[in-house]
């Protein structure tokens, strides 16, 4: 019972954390660029994994064969997936970055069958369904503007790669370090981006760096919505089953829907949240599908 509590307060934290996290994108992408930002998210986030990695003591070494996976992973999820997720952010709101991104594992479903001959049930099917009606729902709403519609297609690239980076770490042993292999994708995710940020990172205004808000939201993303999300998600899942332990992804969205409402000032349509209720519907069948 004990193990039991202690892992649902751990995944319930860690996507607490990740529905807080689009509202500090929204605040801190008005001075720092998306990608200037996950750039510097990734800085701070490495050096944190690497402290955490080194007094847990953790084996760094990765089969040769492993490597191509790795760097699909780095590209692919953290940084394909991390930099249209925070462009669509600041394109759109905090809330519609939570709810879109949340169709998330209904997406996975399509990647599964495809790279991990999972077998596609009705259920399934459903599911992802539901998820991509909502999403059509939300970025089709008829009030909004098009830098909103156009954020909304951002957030849902982010959501695909996202799910088709979720699925190739399947592919990866199981015996291998979370903490490892995050580091070594976030890595690679570096060695990428920064031919791309370097030449841009004078337009940034040095000034408005040393806010307190802009500096600890650039803390928050790398230390505590990377390093820390991740590790309190995966400890989560060590001591709950997988089935039981997605359930708590539903706390994104509703964090993210709520401090954007409380925070921001952002408006929350009848639109919006029918396609939100379809995503989080899609969702849940996907949680609860019997193996």
């Amino acid at each position: 019972m004990k193990n039991i509590i202690l892992g649902s307060i751990y995944l319930a934290l860690a996507s607490s954390i990740w529905g807080g996290m689009y509202v500090v994108v929204k605040i801190v992408v008005s001075v720092i660029p998306p990608l200037e930002l996950v750039w510097m998210r990734y800085i701070v986030a490495i050096v944190a994994l690497l402290v955490i990695g080194l007094i847990t003591r953790q084996k760094w070494r990765i089969d040769k064969r492993h490597f191509f996976i790795i760097i699909a992973i780095g590209i692919i999820g953290n940084t394909i997936s991390i930099v249209t997720q925070e462009t669509g952010t600041m394109l759109s709101s905090a809330q519609m970055g939570a709810i879109i991104t949340s169709s998330t594992p209904a997406f996975m479903v399509i990647f599964a069958r495809i790279l991990l001959k999972e077998r596609l049930t009705l259920k399934k099917a459903l599911s992802v369904s539901l998820a991509t009606i909502g999403v059509l729902l939300i970025v089709g709403v008829g009030n909004v503007n098009l830098s909103s519609k156009l954020g909304a297609i951002s957030l849902l690239v982010a959501a695909l790669t996202w799910a088709l980076m979720s699925v190739l770490v399947k592919l990866l042993p199981s015996n291998y370090s979370q903490i490892v292999v995050t580091t070594y994708s976030i890595l690679v995710a570096l060695l990428v981006l920064t031919p791309f940020v370097f030449p841009r990172l004078h337009a940034i205004n040095i000034s408005e760096l040393t806010h307190p808000t802009i500096w600890g939201g650039v803390l928050y993303l790398g230390i505590i919505s990377t390093a820390c999300g991740f590790l309190l998600w995966n400890r989560g899942l060590q001591m709950l089953n997988a089935s039981s332990g997605g359930i708590f992804f539903f706390f994104q969205p509703v964090v993210g829907a709520l401090l954007g409402w409380l925070i921001l000032g952002e408006s929350i349509g009848v639109t919006f949240w029918i396609g939100s209720i379809l995503i989080l519907t899609g969702v849940f069948f996907v949680i609860y599908e019997k193996k």
